[in-house]
């Protein structure tokens, strides 16, 4: 039996959708893919137009994973800094990353309108210099982005800007992105999902693979607990949650913990902490991220732990870095705290590549998921199609695994983070 969704905001706020039956037996499909997220979802909707025959097996809920628990902002780009990559990958190739992140962002609303996905999408996007060290790097790469990417539609605030448009002291000022925003995550995962089955796709819930392997009549074979799917090339969508599927891809991405709290109704407070309704987030290595919702909530998240549970009180632990954000809202309560697993890379640059027996993978959006995880899919569908140009860009990008494998990279994680979350308070 599928998990229920976890009681979050974004559940109590989403017209869900009525359960969709788990794979019983044998079946068939030209194309199956494993997780029912925005990269799952996207690759199905993507390939039904092209006229495949798709079935989607997902263990638990639609979107019951990051794509429905996350902090709903709509990023441009890529999740690595533009300079970076270019020094990274040569100019040539992050210029064609950086193309592919602009139209990640495009496709997101181009979906919302064309399928009329009922999701508060929001525009505007602010990232904040935590320190004033951040703030002379983040102001020299707003000057980099406007010489050498001027379709960015970055531009620096000063600190005093900021200051007008986010009630807080902690900050030294910050890039303004017109293409970013903020929307209901698991209500445009949903909105997908619609889409798909609009289309005559096949999505069964409560049906976890537990392997994939190549069949003597030459097709691939995805085995379930009630029964295995047979298809001619299988999607493997399952980021944070890919376990012991796949060996050969596990030890590149590390899944990690992240937490997210929804305060009481502030009325007319919560504008004067916003004044723009846009999405926040910081300079920090483990970031806060924040943003107004429709119902004058502070929807905040922040924090990440790396064990293989969540802390017994979610919302004191988010509200720690909340109160160093908004010392004002001490006396402010909490009506949702919750959490999810996300998949991060070593470089924080999504994996995406094909292994030798017709098996497609995507995931390690490191925090970037709603844009680049809904262009992966399309690039996906792409690949499967013939179309390699477009998802070699991405495939291409080397991707090392994480120091001592699946099995050792998770101490070694836990004592690189802390040292990284210690300079975040020093």
């Amino acid at each position: 039996m599928p998990r229920p969704y976890p009681d979050s905001y974004y559940c109590a706020t989403a017209r869900l959708l009525a359960p969709q039956p788990p794979l019983q037996g044998e079946a068939r499909a030209d194309v199956a893919i494993v997780g029912a997220g925005y990269t799952g979802l996207s690759a199905a909707l993507h390939l039904l137009e092209r006229g495949y025959d798709v079935a989607v097996l997902e263990a638990n809920r639609i979107a019951w994973g990051a794509s429905g628990r996350n902090g709903g902002q709509l990023g441009s780009g890529q999740r690595q800094a533009q300079d970076a990559l270019e020094a990274r990958l040569g100019k040539e190739h992050a210029r064609r990353l950086w193309q592919l992140g602009q139209e990640a962002n495009l496709l997101v609303k181009e979906l919302i309108a064309r399928h009329d996905i009922a999701c508060d999408l929001r525009a505007g996007a602010l990232h904040l210099a935590w320190k004033p060290r951040h703030a002379e790097h983040m102001r020299r790469l707003a000057d980099f982005m406007a010489a050498q990417y001027p379709d960015a539609g970055w531009r620096w605030l000063e600190r005093g800007e900021t200051r007008e448009i986010v009630a807080s002291e902690r900050y030294h000022g910050g890039i303004f992105d017109a293409h970013g925003g903020h929307l209901h995550p698991l209500a445009y995962a949903l909105g997908l999902a619609q889409a798909v089955l609009d289309k005559g796709g096949r999505i069964h819930e409560g049906t976890r693979a537990r392997s994939c392997s190549r069949t003597g009549g030459g097709r691939l074979a995805v085995q379930t607990d009630s029964g295995s799917l047979r298809a001619d090339a299988v999607l493997l969508a399952c980021n944070g949650y890919l376990g012991a599927l796949e060996p050969r891809i596990a030890a590149r991405i590390m899944p990690i913990h992240n937490y997210i709290v929804a305060t009481e109704p502030l009325g007319e407070t919560a504008q004067a902490l916003i004044r723009d309704d846009w999405a926040i987030s910081d300079s920090k290595f483990v970031i806060d991220y924040y943003r107004r919702a429709p119902d004058g909530r502070l929807l905040f998240g922040g924090g990440e732990t790396y064990s293989r549970t969540f802390p017994r009180d979610i919302a004191g632990f988010v509200r720690r870095p909340m109160l160093r954000v908004f010392p004002q809202l001490a006396q402010t309560r909490i009506d949702y705290a919750w959490g999810g697993t996300l998949a991060i890379t070593m470089p924080r640059i999504p994996h995406l590549g094909r292994l030798d027996n017709g098996i497609f993978y995507a995931q390690g959006y490191s925090g970037s998921g709603i844009h680049i995880a809904t262009l992966a899919g399309l690039l996906l569908a792409e690949a499967v199609a013939g179309e390699q140009e477009r998802f070699d860009i991405m495939a291409s990008i080397p991707m090392p695994a994480f120091p001592g494998g699946v099995l050792l990279r998770h101490p070694l994680l836990v004592l690189g983070m802390l040292y990284y979350g210690l300079r975040d308070r020093l």
